[in-house]
C-alpha cells in the first residue's frame, strides 16, 4: 500500500487523500506537522530533497513529490482523467492555473493567517493586500469559466476540480470571501456531493507528527 507523508490540514496534501477517497484507493498516511521542521531533517529529505509534503512513497520505495503529480499517478486510468485529448489538456491547463495563479496567493494567505504564530506574521503580513488582489483575480477567472458549465474540464468531475477545490473551499481561512462568487459556491457544493467525499482537517486542529 502506498504511504502518503502529509499534513492533513494542508490543501496540497488534501488533494491526494480526496483523490484516493473518491477512487476508493487505500493509502497509508504518516502525519507531519509542517510547522515542526521535520520535513527539513535528513530522514525526510532522503524521501524528498525539496523538504515538502505531500510525498507519496510507493511499495518499492520510489518516492513521488508534488501534489498534482501524485493525484495524476493515483487517478491514472480512471474517470478523473478525461480520455478526450482536448479535455485532458484542458484539465492540465486548470491544474497549471491552480499552481501558478491560484495556490501562490490563496494558499499562502491561508498559511500566514491560519498557521504562522501571530508574533511571526509581521515578517510577511505586508504582502496580504497583494495576495488578496491576485487571489481574487484567480477567483474571478474561475467564476467566469463556470458561467455555462458545471466542471472545469469536460462534463464530469476531474483532477482539475479536485486541485482547485482544495484551497478554494477554505479560502476564508486566508481572509477571502466567496459571497460575490455564486458559481464557485455552487461548484463547491457539487464537489462535496461527489462519491467518496471526505472533508479536510481544520487548521486549528493539532497534528501529532508520526516520524
Amino acid at each position: 500500500m502506498p504511504t502518503l507523508y502529509q499534513d492533513p490540514r494542508s490543501g496540497n496534501c488534501y488533494k491526494c487523500t480526496l483523490t484516493a477517497s473518491h477512487l476508493g484507493k487505500p493509502l497509508r498516511t504518516v502525519n507531519i506537522d509542517v510547522m515542526s521542521g521535520l520535513t527539513r531533517q535528513q530522514g525526510f529529505l532522503a524521501r524528498n530533497p525539496n523538504g515538502r509534503v505531500p510525498t507519496l512513497e510507493l511499495d518499492n520505495g520510489t518516492c513521488l513529490p508534488e501534489s498534482n503529480a501524485i493525484i495524476w499517478y493515483l487517478a491514472e486510468g480512471s474517470t478523473l482523467i478525461p480520455t478526450d485529448p482536448l479535455e485532458r489538456a484542458q484539465m492540465l491547463q486548470w491544474m497549471f492555473f491552480e499552481q501558478y495563479s491560484h495556490e501562490p496567493y490563496i494558499a499562502v494567505a491561508r498559511f500566514w493567517l491560519a498557521f504562522v504564530p501571530e508574533e511571526r506574521r509581521k515578517e510577511r503580513i505586508h504582502m496580504l493586500p497583494e495576495w488578496h488582489a491576485r487571489g481574487y483575480a484567480a477567483l474571478g477567472v474561475m467564476e467566469t469559466h463556470l458561467k455555462d458549465r458545471n466542471w472545469f474540464a469536460g462534463n464530469d468531475l476531474s483532477l482539475a476540480d479536485i486541485a482547485l477545490y482544495a484551497y478554494t473551499h477554505c479560502a476564508a481561512d486566508g481572509g477571502f470571501s466567496l459571497l460575490d462568487y455564486p458559481r464557485i459556491r455552487a461548484w463547491i457544493s457539487r464537489v462535496e456531493a461527489m462519491r467518496g467525499f471526505t472533508p479536510m482537517m481544520r487548521p486549528e486542529t493539532s497534528v501529532q507528527s508520526q516520524m
